[in-house]
């Protein structure tokens, strides 16, 4: 008798953002295998998800991979999956289209979505707050050169894991959180968030921009940052019964908010 497969567990939403694909650090085949083995009911797409700075400075890597992230997409829309995309600001131009319905999904510039137990969530990809979180002038502009020199250190460090069998690891998270100034802008980032739905009357946030995945309550608001696929290759989920969770890039579970009591039907995703 053939074992009967296992399913992967049913989700009622997924948020991934920056992904980047056609920048050379994106991890496409890992992105590729997490949306293949998705069931959910709706996908966000919560910005910089096709880099065109990149494209455009024609520095773009574009591989088998990157297609088998867009079929991956195609065949979830196929079977059912409402996609909705959130453009960054590595993907702006698709701003123009906000709004709109299109084919295969919805372009929205920022969106509210409702969980199965009644939180409001806003869902934005995060540059918005980049008056508030950044300084800019000559060390800004010298910390972006270091952080792609440090994701080509990434990139090679985990070449040489995979070959080895070993778990990916990411050395520019980890170095990240070793600097001072980077943890100061992530909590200004943070805390700017929080202001914006405080000041909107949500329940909280879901964004991405920052690189830096994070699930947790602050002041009875929850901020969640699907983080990326560049370097922690995370994912935001839902359950059915609407807890959050934080997944790796295997489907992994890593923080689980657990849900508040339910609050009926929620409606459709709305314009923020």
């Amino acid at each position: 008798m053939s074992a009967v497969p296992v399913l992967p567990p049913h989700r009622r939403a997924v948020f991934i953002s920056d992904t980047h694909l056609g920048a050379r650090h994106c991890h496409a085949a890992e992105l590729a295998r997490f949306l293949a083995s998705l069931r959910c009911e709706r996908l966000y797409l919560v910005g910089d998800i096709v880099d065109l700075w990149w494209l455009s400075h024609k520095r773009a890597t574009w591989q088998q991979a990157h297609n088998e992230v867009i079929e991956a997409l195609h065949t979830l829309r196929r079977a059912g999956t409402e996609i909705i995309y959130i453009p960054g600001n590595h993907d702006a131009p698709l701003r123009r289209t906000c709004g709109l319905m299109l084919p295969a999904m919805q372009v929205r510039r920022r969106a509210i979505h409702t969980t199965a137990d009644g939180r409001r969530l806003l869902v934005v990809h995060g540059d918005d707050y980049d008056g508030v979180t950044h300084f800019g002038g000559l060390q800004e502009r010298f910390g972006d050169w270091l952080y792609y020199r440090i994701l080509t250190g990434n990139r090679l460090l985990n070449a040489v894991r995979r070959r080895l069998g070993m778990r990916y690891w990411s050395l520019s998270e980890f170095l990240k959180r070793q600097s001072g100034a980077a943890e100061r802008y992530i909590a200004r980032f943070v805390q700017a968030g929080l202001a914006d739905v405080r000041r909107r009357g949500l329940d909280g946030i879901i964004c991405g921009h920052i690189h830096r995945a994070a699930l947790v309550e602050h002041d009875g608001l929850v901020y969640a940052n699907d983080g990326d696929w560049v370097e922690s290759l995370t994912a935001l989920a839902e359950d059915p019964d609407g807890s959050l969770r934080l997944l790796d890039h295997s489907g992994r579970s890593l923080v689980c908010l657990p849900p508040v009591a339910l609050a009926g039907q929620a409606p459709q995703p709305q314009a923020a």
